[in-house]
């Protein structure tokens, strides 16, 4: 999911990537300036970057239900396969590096069969909670995502093995699987949790990436902004890059597209002001009311309703 195609390695290096390095941002938008306006946070409230930047409910009485209300909201199918693939994609990354390091490059045949054998998914448990219907369903889109992942990491191994004969096991993980899943970051000079969690970071292009299925909304490019402003809050580095992977499942096939983006001045006043007014909707306990268009897949649609 993460890794580039031909065509977007291209667009990357000769659009992307050169627009990246010389983005004007204002500094007082840099997460360094954590500690004063706008940045700095009026509230002691601690948000998840998902909380500040989901708007699939539009006045967002999902998080009021959720924070004020302290009403526990049972995940439905679009949660639990979101939370299930995330798991698929990590795992099968995890367990390529592991197979590198265990086998080593050499000699080939033992690790790129190693990497071929069918991938063991482990389901979380809240799978459970779905009909047979949804499980059966889930179950297939999981293994085309972990076949598809598979192939794309044994590709990448056996086009480097051939150009590299003499490469050590640290250095092949490094330029086949050069991404840290799951990257941890302490938000809280942003006012966001300590526990935050960017999907992915992708070392060789300097991106931070996240993963969506569904269909495309322009307020998911403020999780990687999110994530990008907390990055250059703890390490003092600008990041002006994001990457959202999109998947879809049609006909038993899965179909990636990728939205690369810069992380701009306007993505970053938006993240700030939907930050500010989420916090303040809490910590007030205001109320904003039901939406005028309230979606029944909405997991806080039973209690709004």
């Amino acid at each position: 999911m993460y890794f580039l195609n031909e065509i977007e390695r291209k667009m990357f290096l000769k659009k992307m990537l050169p627009k990246a390095r010389v983005l004007d941002v204002d500094d007082e938008l840099r997460g360094w300036n954590w500690h004063q306006p706008p940045l700095a946070p009026a509230y002691e409230e601690r948000l998840a970057v998902y909380e500040v930047s989901n708007t699939y409910c539009s006045t967002h009485r999902d998080l009021y239900v959720r924070r004020v209300l302290k009403t526990r909201i049972n995940p439905n199918y679009f949660m639990i396969s979101g939370k299930a693939f995330h798991q698929i994609v990590v795992s099968v990354i995890e367990h390529a590096k592991k197979l590198i390091y265990f086998h080593g490059p050499t000699p080939q045949g033992r690790l790129t069969s190693a990497l071929r054998q069918a991938f063991e998914i482990s389901w979380p448990s809240e799978v459970n909670m779905l009909t047979e219907e949804q499980k059966n369903d889930l179950t297939n889109k999981g293994k085309c995502l972990a076949e598809y992942e598979q192939g794309r990491i044994l590709a990448r191994v056996e086009e480097v093995l051939t150009q590299q004969p003499y490469i050590g096991a640290d250095a092949l993980v490094h330029l086949t699987v050069p991404v840290v899943c799951e990257h941890k970051l302490d938000g809280r000079f942003l006012g966001l949790s300590q526990y935050l969690s960017a999907d992915a970071f992708m070392m060789s292009d300097p991106m931070v990436m996240d993963i969506k299925f569904g269909s495309p909304r322009k307020f998911h490019r403020l999780s990687t902004t999110g994530y990008a402003l907390a990055m250059e809050a703890l390490y003092e580095m600008p990041v002006n890059l994001g990457c959202i992977c999109y998947g879809e499942f049609k006909n038993g096939q899965l179909i990636v597209n990728r939205d690369m983006h810069l992380i701009d001045d306007e993505l970053r006043q938006w993240f700030i002001e939907s930050r500010d007014e989420k916090m303040r909707m809490i910590y007030e306990e205001i109320d904003p009311g039901l939406a005028d268009d309230c979606q029944e897949t909405c997991p806080a649609y039973e209690e709004c309703h």
